[in-house]
């Protein structure tokens, strides 16, 4: 079954509607499509990124992985996880193990995730490239990309150097002209900074998942990133307040329920990443922010 038939039948997140008074329009919050909509499809798919895009997310948020052979997947994790893609017995699961003809035996859709009871399968689905993603998407107008590079310090047997990990992205980017389409993210600030020196044009993301440092702080020590993305139990009023007086944009992750959109909408942040951007998006708009 393809996943444009499955768009009608899939399930909502029910939201108590609110009587309030109109107003004005007020600061618009872009909604990413984390992992494409991991919510309700597999993620890090091509149909989890066509159902974040047909529900109207500004931005397809996804990961990415490198093969042996040196061609960037989508991919959370460094080792496939076998809840989420089925592959051969006795094949390796490391990526930067296998090739690309390898890792495409792989069924990423077999069975839905049991972290997302709302989630659907999506049997036969392949793990895409990031060159299927533009190939997919880049003729379709305004969509953007925060593309996240997959590396760790402490493992780093299982990524190209962040040198020529960068490399690699900053040069199919090119190929497809999304200079202005794609915002690079990552933890590991290692890539941050050979992003910034290989295409200064790119935006640049700084990932946060601990601390009590400013969000300032965290540009700087990310090469002056513009955007700095924190879990989103960091967000603080005066953190943001003070990150965008710096003339930064703070992008909070990964925000699921009303009951975490919320505090961040009252933070003022400027986008929010979810699994569940269908659910967002119609919260944002009963509260006239869309």
């Amino acid at each position: 079954m393809h996943w444009f038939f499955l768009l009608t039948a899939l399930p909502l997140l029910v939201l108590p509607l609110a009587s309030q008074e109109a107003k004005p329009p007020a600061k618009r919050i872009l909604v990413e499509g984390h992992r494409g909509a991991r919510w309700v499809l597999p993620e890090n798919t091509i149909p989890a990124m066509h159902h974040a895009m047909e529900m109207g997310a500004d931005v397809l948020e996804m990961d990415l992985s490198v093969t042996k052979d040196n061609v960037l997947v989508l991919s959370h994790d460094a080792v496939m996880n076998p809840a989420i893609c089925k592959g051969p017995d006795g094949m390796s699961r490391v990526i930067r193990e296998l090739t690309l003809a390898e890792l495409k035996q792989f069924d990423c859709g077999w069975a839905p995730n049991p972290g997302f009871p709302a989630q659907q399968a999506l049997p036969g689905t392949r793990m895409p490239t990031l060159e299927e993603i533009f190939q997919e998407f880049a003729a379709i107008e305004g969509v953007q990309f925060n593309i996240e590079t997959k590396i760790d310090p402490r493992k780093p047997e299982l990524t190209p150097s962040p040198e020529e990990f960068s490399r690699m992205l900053v040069d199919l980017v090119r190929k497809y002209k999304m200079e202005k389409r794609v915002i690079v993210q990552s933890f590991d600030f290692r890539t941050l900074h050979a992003v910034r020196k290989l295409a200064p044009e790119l935006r640049r993301s700084a990932l946060l998942g601990m601390g009590e440092e400013s969000f300032v702080e965290t540009s700087k020590r990310a090469g002056d990133a513009p955007i700095v993305s924190p879990h989103f139990r960091l967000v603080t009023p005066a953190k943001v307040k003070d990150a965008q007086a710096a003339g930064l944009k703070v992008v909070a992750w990964t925000a699921n329920t009303p009951a975490e959109w919320q505090p961040l909408i009252d933070a003022g942040v400027d986008s929010i990443i979810t699994d569940n951007p269908q659910g967002l998006i119609l919260y944002l708009e009963e509260r006239n922010l869309r």
